[in-house]
């Protein structure tokens, strides 16, 4: 017991090692960014040379970088609009729809996810032309849909699956009609997941930039406009600058959205202790 006791602390600790050096790989870069946007030199190197908000003083007042942010807001926002409905209709009918068709469609929405991106810029980009929209701020929408979408799958799939099924069984039996039973049952137990798969997508629609390099026409996103300026080193500071920027109001937003599922996700407990039928 002993011997086997020691081998188990043994594994936890190397687990555990092993752990850390990966959370360190992984973050420790992305720790960099803020770091060095506060830092008075052009050059992201140590020792630092002093602190500044210069670089973030530069952001504003830059009508380049206020077009390509206003055209990611816009993006994302319908992208995140369009994913989200599609979501909620692929995973409801996964759920409800008992057809093989609807567990083919829900299967096929989730593809994009293991794909390359390479792989679905090009051939996007490859539909866009056979279409006639070119590259354009429509193929961009569309793009990003595609990518969003195995996200909003996810998170309404799950949520709709905590929901007792007694719940929508009586709306049934009680005479509404199976879209009544969505529009005034299902879907309001699953709004704060609504939210949360929304706001997934639109995190996903605005850092994407491997979809937009191939399908951006005369108007740039966001990530493609801080692409452009990594070609000039002096740019690199205000790049870091607003790379630190899109961090912060990204963790804030993958924060609430992980929040409202949780808080989806205790509702249908609290439902299910409710209805032990």
């Amino acid at each position: 017991m002993s011997t086997a006791r020691t081998e188990a602390n043994a594994g936890g600790r190397w687990l555990g090692a092993y752990v850390l050096a990966y959370l360190v790989f992984l973050y420790l870069p992305i720790l960099l960014i803020p770091l060095f946007s506060f830092n008075d030199s052009i050059q992201a190197a140590f020792p630092l040379q002093g602190f500044t908000l210069q670089w973030y003083a530069t952001l504003y007042g830059n009508p380049a970088l206020s077009g390509a942010l206003a055209n990611s807001l816009v993006i994302g926002t319908i992208a995140a609009s369009g994913a989200t409905l599609c979501g909620i209709t692929v995973s409801y009918m996964d759920l409800y729809g008992r057809s093989p068709l609807a567990a083919t469609i829900s299967a096929i929405a989730r593809l994009p996810i293991l794909i390359p991106g390479v792989i679905v810029g090009i051939s996007l980009l490859i539909l866009v032309n056979l279409v006639g929209f070119g590259p354009s701020r429509v193929a961009i929408v569309l793009g990003h849909i595609l990518v969003a979408l195995p996200t909003t799958v996810v998170v309404m799939r799950s949520r709709f699956a905590a929901i007792p099924k007694t719940i929508r069984e009586a709306a049934l039996d009680l005479g509404a009609s199976d879209w009544t039973t969505f529009r005034r049952v299902m879907l309001p137990l699953s709004l704060p997941a609504v939210l949360s798969a929304f706001m997934l997508a639109f995190l996903t629609s605005f850092d994407e930039f491997i979809v937009v390099f191939f399908l951006a026409g005369t108007e740039p996103t966001l990530p493609l406009y801080i692409w452009s300026q990594l070609r000039f080193p002096r740019s690199l500071p205000t790049v870091m600058a607003l790379g630190t920027a899109i961090l912060v109001a990204s963790f804030v937003i993958a924060a609430f959205a992980e929040v409202l599922r949780h808080r989806g996700l205790g509702t249908a407990r609290r439902t299910a202790a409710a209805n032990p039928a």
